[in-house]
């Protein structure tokens, strides 16, 4: 028998309405007779006549209603279909598998009727790994191109086994997972419109001529203004043909605003204006060299002022001659091949000496930390503070927690000295404990915050004090008060007696003191081989008057067998790479002190013929120290920074954690090519 069609939802229970007013009409008619029977009987009466309407009507009407429904719904699934296949929008369907197998005119326009075609073969992108992670995710966006124009792809999973389940067509819906529908919305406009506008976004800038008073003072006087009018023209004419506008705020300043389309051209040309500066010579015994910090992506024009304002700062004391970009928090850096020259004038030591001073007259403790893993340099800057401190009659003690062959001798001397407190040194967590509000923290030979002996001091009160001659990096100690940062210096320890000197009449500084700030500088410039101005035989000068003795000294300096042993079996394995690169692995076992050593095999690799700088790995509590030394001709900083260390043209290191020397070696020849190849070598 057929089965008949019947209604359900809200169209049957509006049907149905009429009935169950007849059954309230019929509940009143009983209440109605309960009064009066006759009354009872007419009411009945016309109940009666209408429910026998309501048959008629619901008989008569009720094929008409399903017959209009069918046919609307039929007309509204065929203008559905027309709607969808006309659709704007480029819209398909994929089976789990990639398969095209539906998709509208515009689809078909764009891919050429290419049906049964895998979307991998139109966009790559759509893997088979994708589709299988679209199983649980459901959607999945993508930014795709097509013929030179740029969609979001926009997968979105549909369940099938459903559909199929409730079809009279498909016999085991089962076998179907389900399908995937694939818009395609067309950003080629948008993505230029956005490309045009961060082309167009000011970038500011500022830059400096690093030595503008000694340059000048190599010229006649009759000729500077035509140094200064040359370097300008060339400034000018430089920025000038990358759409930028350069405004001269003084004598040797000036500020720069430009589009960020010209940043990417600057960057491509590896800011060539640096050596362009360089080579404006009208009888100048020294060249003129620059200084450049960028801003740029900042929220708004003050913010990215700020940034290049960092930028600069951080490109002066780097040692100039070098362009720095701050882009949020990203930190890039261009040259910085000269040599950083020496400041003849020592106002900015007796300037930074009185701010020192002020700052512990003001605080009850001082506490004095190096780097991690002491050496000679940061322990003899911490007694010179140490000293400088005990002048003003305040507490004072050094952090060190791992006592290294290279200053146990040094601070031998202080633990069997009466003269000397039993808390003069102390480890971190004894530090943590001193530190306080009231509490001056000096940190001297670093200025990265990660390679202090005991970061955590840093947070613990609002008075920090930073010394230290390494060029500085993207990681700074930021809450310092007193920061003096001078990359020229060769040594912490002659930047400390400087200090000295301006600290207090009549500072008196004991012998073995004086010992301890002559061993920083003997080690930092190799026995004044490397790195020794003026101002380091001043400095030692000044030590030696004050009862530094050399002999003592070198006595104390004087390696063990182990560490001479290690030092030339690693010398012995050196790899010269590239014709002028020496890399050696300095054996760690048996040594209390292998980054010593292996800064001490760097040094000596230098003398060899050839080389131009070199690199010895050792292997220290599962960290990977990198000694990096060169002479003039390899800026040896450059290279430690892409390994996230630093240090001075000449000489610097890096740590890398948690690998093997061996693999570390590989990296360093990888970086080495690729530098040889672009040039920057």
């Amino acid at each position: 028998m057929k089965e008949k069609v019947k209604l359900n939802g809200k169209i049957k229970s509006i049907m149905f309405w009429p009935l169950t007013l007849g059954c309230l009409l019929a509940a009143m008619d009983v209440i109605v007779f309960c009064i009066s029977y006759r009354a009872g009987v007419a009411v009945s009466l016309f109940l009666i006549l209408y429910l026998v309407l309501w048959l008629i009507l619901y008989q008569c009407y009720r094929k008409k209603v399903l017959s209009e429904l069918i046919r609307f719904s039929a007309i509204f699934s065929h203008v559905e279909n027309i709607m969808l296949d006309g659709l704007a929008l480029p819209f398909g369907i994929l089976d789990m598998d990639g398969n095209l197998v539906w998709m509208n005119q515009i689809m078909s326009q764009l891919f050429g009727e290419k049906l049964k075609k895998n979307i991998g073969v139109f966009f790559p992108v759509i893997t088979a790994n994708v589709l299988a992670d679209l199983r649980n995710h459901k959607v999945e966006e993508f930014s795709v191109g097509y013929e030179e124009r740029n969609y979001r792809l926009l997968l979105h999973k549909v369940d099938f086994q459903q559909v199929a389940e409730r079809s009279d067509i498909i016999e085991d819906p089962q076998q179907y997972n389900a399908l995937a529908a694939v818009y395609l919305f067309d950003e080629t406009n948008l993505k230029e419109a956005i490309q045009i506008t961060q082309d167009e976004k000011p970038v500011v800038g500022l830059i400096y001529l690093d030595n503008y008073e000694e340059a000048l003072g190599t010229v006649e006087e009759v000729r500077r203004s035509l140094l200064s009018a040359l370097v300008d023209r060339k400034l000018n004419k430089y920025f000038s043909g990358l759409d930028g506008l350069v405004k001269k705020l003084e004598k040797d300043k000036y500020f720069l605003v430009m589009p960020h389309r010209s940043l990417d051209k600057l960057k491509e040309m590896k800011f060539s204006i640096l050596e362009e500066v360089k080579n404006v010579n009208i009888g100048n015994e020294m060249s003129v060299t620059l200084s450049i910090g960028i801003g740029l992506n900042g929220n708004g024009y003050n913010l990215n002022y700020e940034q290049c304002r960092i930028a600069i700062e951080m490109a002066l004391g780097r040692g100039g001659d070098q362009a720095v970009i701050k882009d949020g928090d990203a930190i890039s850096y261009f040259g910085g091949k000269s040599q950083q020259l020496e400041k003849a004038t020592r106002v900015k030591a007796r300037v930074k000496a009185q701010a020192l001073k002020e700052f512990i007259t003001n605080k009850d403790r001082v506490v004095v930390m190096g780097h991690k893993i002491t050496d000679v340099d940061a322990f003899g800057a911490a007694v010179g503070i140490y000293r400088a401190a005990k002048t003003l009659g305040k507490e004072v003690h050094i952090v060190i927690s791992d006592l290294t062959t290279s200053i146990r001798p040094l601070m031998a001397g202080f633990l069997e000295n009466d003269e000397y407190e039993d808390d003069m040194f102390v480890d971190s967590a004894t530090a943590k404990e001193l530190v306080d509000s009231n509490t001056v923290v000096v940190v001297v030979d670093t200025n990265k915050p990660s390679y202090t002996e005991c970061p955590d001091l840093l947070r613990l009160t609002d008075t920090v004090v930073v010394l230290d001659h390494h060029r500085r990096g993207s990681e700074v100690i930021e809450n310092a008060v007193l920061s003096y940062v001078e990359p020229y210096a060769s040594s912490t320890c002659e930047m400390v007696a400087e200090v000295l000197q301006y600290f207090a009449d009549g500072i008196r500084i004991r012998n073995m003191e004086a010992d301890s700030l002559y061993a920083g500088i003997i080690i930092d410039t190799n026995n004044f081989k490397s790195k020794a101005g003026v101002r380091t035989f001043e400095a030692a000068a000044f030590l030696r008057r004050c009862g530094a003795d050399v002999v003592r000294v070198q006595k104390l300096l004087r390696d063990n067998m182990d560490a001479y042993k290690a030092r030339a079996e690693t010398i012995y394995n050196a790899e010269i790479y590239e014709g002028s690169y020496a890399i050696s692995i300095c054996p760690s076992k048996g040594l209390d002190s292998p980054t010593v050593v292996a800064a001490q095999a760097a040094n000596e690799l230098l003398n060899i013929v050839g080389v131009k700088a070199s690199f010895v790995l050792t292997d220290y509590n599962n960290i990977i120290y990198i000694s990096a030394r060169a002479i003039d001709e390899v800026n040896v900083q450059v290279i430690m920074e892409k390994l996230g260390g630093g240090g001075h043209m000449n000489i610097a290191g890096a740590q890398v954690p948690d690998e093997t020397p061996e693999k570390i070696v590989e990296v360093v020849k990888q970086m080495l090519k690729d530098m040889i190849q672009k040039g920057e070598l």
